[in-house]
């Protein structure tokens, strides 16, 4: 085990339930603070920013921000629950009542139901990994994913979930958001984590390289989302614009902030919006910061 992993970090700070608990409070933090990253973001074709509301007639972003402050308790919760035991069902519980403290936060507008699926399963498998004394890299948060919930996410999700994107899923035979977490979140883990880290390294500031990862996103995952509001046709042309993007050196170019301010305007036209792939850009910046836990202090 790293000497400098999270974990080694609650055994120097005494152990005991007190540090444990400390460990959970960031993870939480940085739950939330990721989703206010991907809110900030701006232009992003077709979501809520504090720009402009994008393809949204019925949320702006302070009702992202109200979801935020309801949800501030939920990802310290799961964590907590994730290193407190194996079993799924007091995860699922987690995220069914967070779902409800969302929409009464809301007026019923659904903010944040994808990433309190996909963030809520990774904030869990950080509290597993600091349990069993192990760091909370990108590589050993999905292992512990997929050894702890594997079987019951693939349980679920062959479930007929009663969702605008299960639905889409089914009716289109694409895969959904509980497929991609049973298979262990490849897009996330194989394309936009990779894409946020290569675009920093090339030189994009913070802006760009979340373009990069977010513009990633929209274009390998089958985004259901898409596929509600514009049918497959919708989901196609929105994956060919986010192709065409990152062909043209995507958020590393110079005229990125422009690019994505054409292809905003393109889905605001049409009613577009990838909330899926919003998900995916705040558990890439998700994991970034737990990946930072990780760093020795600087000296």
């Amino acid at each position: 085990m790293s000497a400098t992993s999270p974990a080694a970090g609650v055994r120097r700070a005494g152990g005991g339930e007190a540090a444990a608990s400390a460990f959970h409070a960031r993870v939480g933090r940085a739950a939330i603070v990721s989703l206010y990253d991907e809110l900030a973001l701006a232009p992003k074709p077709g979501l809520v920013s504090f720009a402009d509301s994008g393809s949204h007639a019925d949320m702006d972003a302070s009702t992202f921000l109200r979801s935020l402050f309801a949800l501030r308790r939920f990802f310290v919760q799961v964590t907590a629950q994730g290193a407190a035991s194996a079993d799924f069902a007091p995860l699922e519980a987690l995220g069914r009542a967070a779902e409800a403290r969302m929409l009464r936060a809301t007026g019923g507008v659904n903010t944040h139901r994808g990433a309190i699926f996909t963030l809520g399963l990774l904030c869990a498998a950080a509290g597993a990994a600091q349990a069993a004394d192990e760091p909370c890299t990108p590589a050993r948060l999905r292992r512990t994913l997929m050894a702890r919930w594997g079987d019951a996410l693939e349980r679920r999700s062959r479930r007929a979930l009663d969702t605008h994107g299960a639905r889409a899923a089914r009716a289109h035979g694409l895969r959904s958001a509980a497929q991609e977490a049973a298979q262990g979140l490849p897009t996330l883990f194989d394309h936009v984590l990779p894409a946020l880290r290569d675009a920093r390294r090339a030189g994009a500031d913070d802006r760009g390289a979340k373009l990069q990862a977010l513009f990633t996103a929209m274009a390998e995952v089958a985004d259901t989302n898409l596929v509600h509001r514009g049918g497959l046709q919708g989901l196609h042309d929105a994956q060919a614009l986010a192709r065409d993007f990152l062909a043209r050196g995507g958020g590393i170019a110079a005229d990125a902030v422009e690019r994505a301010g054409q292809v905003h305007a393109v889905f605001v036209a049409r009613r577009l919006s990838p909330g899926g792939a919003a998900d995916l850009l705040a558990a890439a910046c998700w994991l970034e910061r737990m990946a930072r836990l990780d760093e020795p202090p600087s000296r």
